[in-house]
């Protein structure tokens, strides 16, 4: 059989998003580490495997991926029956699934991702974090919450009574603003910060976080 391989960083959000997905599957794999910073991701090498020369890239054999949420839809779809049932077999349920999947990707991610950068990444590069900025972008993510605070009111996680991909594409960003004064965003919506204490505490999670150390 062969072995799984992820090629990217621990730090990444997007890697991390896969990761995530291998551990709570319970796989066997091999991270292969991406010199970002020597540039690595933009070498012929890695471009074969990811055109846009961005982490991750993903190998199961013969099958090479991309896009991290693709890769965790793989390995949920792939390995079903191993691990953390991170998808549904019902159509109707993995249609629910699919619509919160979408909400994290499009309506969640493009605003915090760029509070990320701002509270955490710009620092690791020696920049400063402009506040104005922060201030527009958790008003934007704040009114996202909002649709999740009630819709969390009717189900305990995103797409249901289970937990799930649709949760677990959160918990890369989630993780990074927990440490920021962005915190608060989550902390004034009960329901909003019951879920985020409950995903983030998963061991799966743990172990992502355990490779950053």
């Amino acid at each position: 059989m062969a072995v799984l391989k992820l090629h990217g960083t621990p730090f990444s959000t997007a890697a991390m998003r896969a990761l995530a997905a291998l551990y709570e599957k319970e796989l066997d794999f091999e991270l292969v580490p991406v010199d970002m910073k020597a540039g690595q991701h933009k070498s012929e090498a890695f471009l074969a495997l990811n055109p846009f020369g961005q982490v991750p890239a993903f190998e199961d054999g013969d099958l090479k991926l991309f896009e991290s949420r693709a890769i965790t839809q793989y390995i949920a779809h792939e390995h079903a029956s191993k691990g953390t049932q991170l998808v549904s077999p019902d159509p109707k349920k993995m249609t629910i699934l699919s619509v919160w999947m979408e909400v994290e990707a499009h309506q969640f991610d493009p605003h915090a991702s760029k509070l990320c950068f701002e509270h955490v990444f710009k620092k690791m590069f020696g920049m400063t974090t402009d506040p104005a900025v922060v201030e527009e972008l958790e008003g934007k993510l704040g009114k996202v919450l909002d649709v999740y605070e009630a819709r969390l009111t009717q189900s305990k996680y995103m797409s249901g009574a289970c937990f799930g991909l649709a949760d677990l594409h959160h918990l890369p960003a989630l993780h990074y603003l927990q440490g920021t004064s962005s915190k608060k965003l989550f902390d004034s919506r009960p329901h909003v910060c019951a879920w985020v204490a409950d995903i983030t505490a998963r061991p799966a999670w743990a172990k992502v976080i355990a490779l950053q150390k």
